[in-house]
């Protein structure tokens, strides 16, 4: 049976036990991904607590990180989305992605109804890679790329 929560706090509390093991353990998060079957981008996002595993991906993981029965349930368990308490991200790494949004989005809003039409990019129907990749000038470079289905608003 498919469980949800309705508020965050069993999650964090084991996303603060995932993290402690995986720093005891020394893992990274592509180690503790591999064998799930899934993307990396989408099993980091449920160990920090934003999407349910499917139960062989939980069992994987929680091998890995020796978590027990009930941690394996609830990393199935639907989450209470949404990592950014408060507004305004402070963390340096968060906020500039803030920034770019902030920068970028009505462009990207404008592009998006120029070349589609009316509608949304789906954040469910949704890939996100991330790879780093030397900089011509020195130095490194991140690219993002975030893939999500276009779905046009129906006129009812």
């Amino acid at each position: 049976m498919t469980q949800s929560l309705h508020y965050s706090s069993p999650r964090e509390t084991l996303t603060d036990t995932i993290m402690m093991a995986k720093i005891r353990k020394n893992l990274t998060f592509e180690a503790i991904n591999q064998g799930t079957g899934l993307s990396l981008a989408f099993v980091t996002a449920a160990l920090l607590g934003q999407h349910p595993l499917p139960e062989q991906a939980a069992r994987v993981v929680a091998e890995k990180l020796d978590l027990d029965e009930d941690a394996i349930r609830l990393l199935q368990t639907i989450p209470l989305r949404g990592s950014i308490p408060g507004g305004v991200p402070t963390d340096p790494t968060i906020y500039r992605f803030y920034e770019m949004v902030q920068i970028y989005g009505s462009t990207l809003k404008a592009l998006v109804h120029e070349q589609f039409g009316d509608g949304i990019i789906s954040a469910i129907n949704f890939k996100l890679d991330i790879k780093k990749v030397p900089d011509p000038d020195g130095g490194e470079r991140a690219v993002i790329t975030l893939d999500g289905k276009y779905l046009p608003t129906k006129p009812f």
